[in-house]
C-alpha cells in the first residue's frame, strides 16, 4: 500500500470531489458576492451599483423581520430540539421492550418530505379548519384557539414547533449513535467508584459526546437557516411577508421581484451569519479543550 501514500495519488483521488466542491460551492459564492454589487434583474446588462443594495438592506424592515423569524426558529431548535433529543436518546439507549419500534416512530418524521410536513401541519394549525382549534372549541377551551399560522405574531413560533417535530428523531438517532461509542467499561468503573447517575451524566456522558454535540449543532443551525418548504406550505410568507425567513425572503426578492442584486445581498448575509455561529461555537469548544 506504499503507492497509496504518495501525494500525487492522494491529490488524484481527491480531485473529483474538490472539482465538484469548487463548481457547486465556491464559484456560486463568488458569483453571489459579485451580483450583490449590481442592480441586475436577470435580463439585460449588468450595471454596478456599489453598496446600494447593502444600504437598501439596512433600511428594509421586511429583512429585519425575516431575520427575527429565522432567529426564533433557531431558538426553538437550539433550546428545545437539542435538549429534548439528548434526553430522548438517553431514554431510548436503554434496553426496554419495544424500544426499536419507538425509535422507528420517532425517526419517521425525518423521512417525510418537508413540503408534506408543511401540509400535514397546515391541517392541524389552520386557525379556521385546523384540528387543533376544532379540538379546543369542542372541549370548551375557545380562548386557547389562536391564529397559529397566518397571523402577525405566532407564525414563526409555529414554524419552530414544526421544524422541531420533523428533526427530533434525526437528531436523537445521532445522539444514540454517539452513546453507543462510549465504552461500557467507563460507565462500569464510574459505578464502582460510587458515581451517582447525575455525576455520570455531567462528568462522563456529556464530555464524551462533545463531537456529537458539535455535529448536531451544526446540523441544527444549517437547517434553521435553510428552512423553506415548511414556511411556503404553512403560510407562504404571509400575511404581508410577516412570516418570511431569510431564505424565503431571499427567494421572493430574487425570483419573484427579479431583484437579483438585492437577493444576493440577503444570501451573502445569511451565509455570513451562519459562518459566524459556527465559528463562535468552535472557538468556545477549542478554548475548553485548552483549559
Amino acid at each position: 500500500m506504499f503507492w497509496f501514500r504518495k501525494k500525487s495519488i492522494i491529490i488524484f483521488m481527491l480531485l473529483p470531489t474538490l472539482t465538484l466542491y469548487v463548481l457547486y460551492m465556491i464559484i456560486p459564492i463568488i458569483m453571489s458576492l459579485f451580483f450583490s454589487f449590481t442592480g441586475y434583474s436577470g435580463i439585460g446588462k449588468i450595471d454596478f451599483s456599489g453598496l446600494e443594495n447593502y444600504i437598501k438592506m439596512l433600511r428594509d424592515p421586511l429583512f429585519f423581520n425575516s431575520l427575527k423569524n429565522t432567529f426564533i426558529i433557531l431558538g426553538f431548535a437550539f433550546f428545545i430540539l437539542l435538549p429534548c433529543a439528548f434526553l430522548l436518546s438517553l431514554l431510548l439507549n436503554k434496553k426496554m421492550k419495544g424500544i426499536n419500534i419507538a425509535k422507528s416512530l420517532i425517526f419517521s418524521p425525518a423521512i417525510i418530505a418537508p413540503i408534506i410536513v408543511g401540509l400535514i401541519w397546515t391541517f392541524i394549525l389552520d386557525p379556521y379548519k385546523g384540528l387543533l382549534n376544532m379540538f379546543l372549541e369542542r372541549v370548551g377551551l375557545d380562548f386557547l384557539a389562536l391564529q397559529w399560522i397566518g397571523g402577525k405574531t405566532l407564525s414563526p413560533y409555529s414554524m419552530g414547533v414544526v421544524y422541531t417535530w420533523q428533526n427530533l428523531g434525526f437528531i436523537t438517532i445521532i445522539f444514540i449513535a454517539g452513546l453507543k461509542i462510549i465504552p461500557k467499561e467507563i460507565n462500569e468503573a464510574s459505578m464502582i467508584d460510587g458515581a451517582t447517575p447525575r455525576q455520570e451524566l455531567f462528568y462522563i456522558t456529556i464530555p464524551l459526546l462533545k463531537e456529537t454535540f458539535i455535529i448536531n449543532i451544526v446540523l441544527i443551525v444549517a437547517g434553521s437557516f435553510k428552512i423553506f418548504e415548511i414556511i411556503v406550505q404553512l403560510t407562504g410568507g404571509g400575511p404581508n411577508y410577516l412570516s418570511e425567513s431569510l431564505i424565503t425572503y431571499m427567494y421572493f426578492i430574487t425570483f419573484q421581484q427579479s431583484q437579483y442584486g438585492y437577493g444576493m445581498v440577503i444570501a451573502i448575509v445569511t451565509f455570513l451569519i451562519s459562518i459566524i455561529f459556527f465559528s463562535f461555537y468552535l472557538i468556545i469548544i477549542m478554548r475548553r479543550d485548552k483549559e
